[in-house]
């Protein structure tokens, strides 16, 4: 991975006003994922702060699965998901929690041993919550936090303050 593969990767991220709702600028990383080089640039960079530090990759639905699996793979690790309320069939642990535009609820099942180190991804850091909520349940199920990255962290909106510590492959 090179500073060109990830300026690449970065100009593939695109921008649309308005969506999901009027205010919401929202970084669609579609075309990103498409690209091979580009994707693959921002996955080493997603590992590299905490290679042989975690045990299983958890992400977040819907896009933290798509960057989980492809981290996953390339750590040598397993991956679990967490997902919105109602889709799991045998949830263990719940959090509700606010996002930039409405509430959500995201639960996980206990499928791992106590103590196994999670390494936490998703897309993008807007406010925090949904990470924040990601933490309490790792925490629910007695698990370990290895760490918390993201591809991008919307650094105006706080998240950091929110969350704590994320390593963010890009910062818009």
């Amino acid at each position: 991975m090179t500073s060109d593969d990830l300026a690449r990767a970065e100009s593939l991220i695109v921008t649309t006003p308005d969506f999901p709702e009027p205010g919401v600028l929202f970084r669609d990383i579609t075309p990103l994922l498409a690209d091979g080089p580009a994707f693959r640039a921002v996955v080493d960079a997603v590992i590299a702060p905490f290679a042989g530090q975690f045990d299983v990759v958890a992400g977040i639905e819907a896009r933290g699965f798509i960057l989980a699996g492809a981290v996953a793979i390339a750590a040598g690790v397993g991956m679990v998901p967490i997902r919105k309320a109602g889709k799991l069939p045998r949830p263990a642990a719940s959090v509700d929690y606010d996002l930039e535009y409405g509430t959500a609820t995201i639960q996980m099942s206990d499928d791992l041993a106590p103590g196994t180190r999670v390494l936490l991804v998703d897309d993008i850091l807007a406010t925090g919550g949904t990470l924040r909520a990601g933490h309490q349940l790792i925490a629910q199920l007695d698990l370990a936090l290895a760490g918390t990255a993201v591809i991008i962290d919307l650094v105006e909106l706080g998240g950091q303050e929110v969350c704590g510590p994320v390593h963010a492959v890009f910062r818009m």
